[in-house]
């Protein structure tokens, strides 16, 4: 149990940022790219800043993107004072979808990093709670402690199963 609270805690304070599936990455550069060319780290600066710092992909996420859509014919790099920088083929204007990736589920990115901080708090909260029944509780709440973790965490999933 003392793992699983350690785990909790450790997901709640490490502040590195939310990672994006590769499909997000690949979207938010056709996406921005659609609206000038750029080269890698404006790409990652822009989804950052437009993301309001809730989502910053890395270079190694950026650049093999890049180099995937260069591949298949979705993107252009031409090198200009030492930089490559990318746009968009006429192949890639067509296939930009009409979403923006860093605005999920219709929000703006100031909703998301409020969201995010309340449902860290509560995360921090629940894991507190639990090792104090941990530290006075009998065996028997205890183990009750312990059923209802493991119940709260199978409704949690279920609401990302959620369409």
């Amino acid at each position: 149990m003392w793992n699983a609270l350690d785990q909790l805690r450790s997901a709640f304070t490490h502040k590195s940022p939310p990672r994006a599936s590769r499909g997000d990455v690949r979207l938010a550069v056709l996406t921005l790219l659609a609206e000038r060319p750029m080269h890698g780290y404006q790409i990652i600066n822009e989804i950052e800043q437009r993301s309001a710092g809730a989502w910053k992909p890395s270079p190694g996420s950026v650049y093999p993107t890049l180099q995937l859509l260069a591949d298949e014919g979705l993107v252009r790099a031409e090198t200009e004072a030492g930089r490559k920088t990318y746009s968009l083929t006429e192949e890639g204007q067509e296939t930009v979808a009409a979403s923006e990736p860093w605005a999920p589920q219709g929000q703006g990115p100031e909703h998301r990093g409020d969201a995010l901080r309340g449902l860290s708090k509560a995360g921090m909260d629940v894991a507190q709670a639990a090792a104090q029944v941990g530290r006075s509780g009998s065996p028997e709440q205890i183990r009750q402690a312990e059923r209802e973790l493991a119940q709260l965490r199978r409704k949690l999933y279920a609401i990302l199963a959620q369409d």
